[in-house]
C-alpha cells in the first residue's frame, strides 16, 4: 500500500512537472518566433539603410540624427503628436464666440 501511494505521489509529481515544461515550452517557443520576425525585419535594406544613417553612413546631402539615451519624452501637446496631429478633435470656438471674446473680452 505505501508503494502504490508513493507512485501516485510520483505520477502527480510528474504530472505537475510536465506542465510546467510545457509552459515554459510554449513561452520559449512564442520568444523564437518573436527574434525571427525581428531577424526578417533587421536583414531588409531599408532597416539597415536607417541604422547606418546613425553612423553618419547615408547620402553626402542628409542630415544625420540620433536621439539620445536618456532623452524625455514628448509633451502630449509636442509638433506630431496625437493633440495636434491632422484630423485631431480639437475644441475651437465658433465663430460667433470669436466675435464675442473680441469685442467683449474673454469669457470667465
Amino acid at each position: 500500500v505505501f508503494a502504490f501511494a508513493r507512485q501516485v505521489g510520483d505520477a502527480s509529481a510528474a504530472t505537475t512537472r510536465l506542465e510546467t515544461l510545457q509552459a515554459s515550452n510554449e513561452q520559449l517557443t512564442g520568444r523564437v518566433a518573436a527574434l525571427r520576425r525581428e531577424y526578417e525585419t533587421i536583414q531588409q535594406p531599408s532597416w539597415i539603410a536607417q541604422q547606418a544613417r546613425g553612423y553618419r553612413m547615408g547620402s553626402g546631402r542628409e542630415v544625420p540624427f540620433v536621439i539620445a539615451d536618456g532623452a524625455p519624452s514628448l509633451a502630449p501637446d509636442a509638433p506630431g503628436s496625437a493633440a495636434v496631429r491632422l484630423g485631431a478633435v480639437t475644441d475651437s470656438p465658433s465663430p460667433l464666440d470669436t466675435w464675442l471674446s473680441l469685442l467683449f473680452g474673454p469669457s470667465r
